[in-house]
């Protein structure tokens, strides 16, 4: 015969066991909780790792994807001086002109020295066309300037008459190269007479005093007024723009495809060889 005695500790250990069944309940519930959450995180993590990879094709394919290409040591700059002198060096240089005077086919880009698709054009297409038909006699290239990314009108035409300058010596295809590949971020007015000193000293051969004095001659501001007006005739807003057409003769404006690959300028310079 139970006893009141017994009936409390049979209450006593129903009461623990469904204390004990709570709390493994809740370790339960506490671990799939746990559970899901690593698996959220996993996930995220896996999404973050394919962001990422995107994000760094996305730069790889731009050709860095920074804008900021002011080098940042005398390695960095040794290394640009480098590739522009292995792209252009050799190759006739006339004023603003690229190539062979007598090239059949005359390839006009316009241009503003700040622009970052002209940026994009320089360091993506522009080096195939150099080595496949500018190096090889069939093409030549003349840079107009035309104003459309610098914020400034007077820096504008300081820094394009440098280039122009450093044409006097037959060296302006280096001081255009190394301009876009060490082009600053835009509307941060990084181009300053330092910087366009800076980039004279990198030229090869430039004879510094000349330029200089060079920088100061009305007729290169003249010629910049004048490409304005030749692109205003032709339709062009923007930069990069560009014609194509035999040499001596009328030129038409070229369509792109890509500024990256060259496939569809190489298409109007086969055809223009061809006509």
């Amino acid at each position: 015969m139970s006893t009141v005695e017994d009936d409390e500790q049979d209450l006593t250990r129903k009461q623990r066991r469904e204390q004990a069944r709570a709390k493994r309940k809740e370790l339960e519930q506490a671990e799939a909780a746990t559970a899901v959450r690593r698996t959220r995180l996993t996930q995220l993590g896996i999404v973050v790792a394919i962001v990422v990879v995107i994000i760094v094709a996305v730069v790889i394919a731009t050709g860095g994807g920074s804008k900021k290409g002011i080098p940042k040591n005398t390695h960095e700059k040794n290394a640009i001086v480098t590739e522009v002198t292995s792209l252009v060096g050799g190759i006739a240089q006339n004023g603003n002109t690229l190539g062979d005077p007598k090239a059949p086919v005359t390839l006009a880009y316009f241009g503003d020295l700040e622009c970052p698709i002209c940026r994009e054009f320089t360091l993506g297409a522009l080096p195939s066309l150099i080595q496949k038909y500018v190096r090889s006699g069939k093409l030549k290239i003349e840079y107009r300037s035309l104003e459309t990314a610098t914020k400034e009108p007077e820096t504008f035409k300081t820094q394009q008459v440098a280039a122009l300058a450093a044409g006097k010596q037959q060296k302006m295809w280096y001081f255009i190269e190394l301009f876009y590949h060490q082009q600053g971020e835009e509307d941060s007015g990084y181009v300053t007479e330092n910087y366009l000193q800076n980039l004279a000293q990198q030229v090869p051969g430039l004879n510094l005093t000349t330029w200089s004095a060079a920088r100061s001659d009305p007729e290169l501001a003249n010629s910049i007024a004048t490409d304005a007006q030749a692109a205003n005739v032709a339709g062009f807003t923007g930069t990069p723009s560009f014609q194509i057409g035999k040499t001596g003769g009328p030129l038409k404006k070229l369509e792109y495809a890509s500024l990256t690959e060259p496939s569809s300028f190489e298409s109007a310079i086969e055809s223009t060889l061809k006509a």
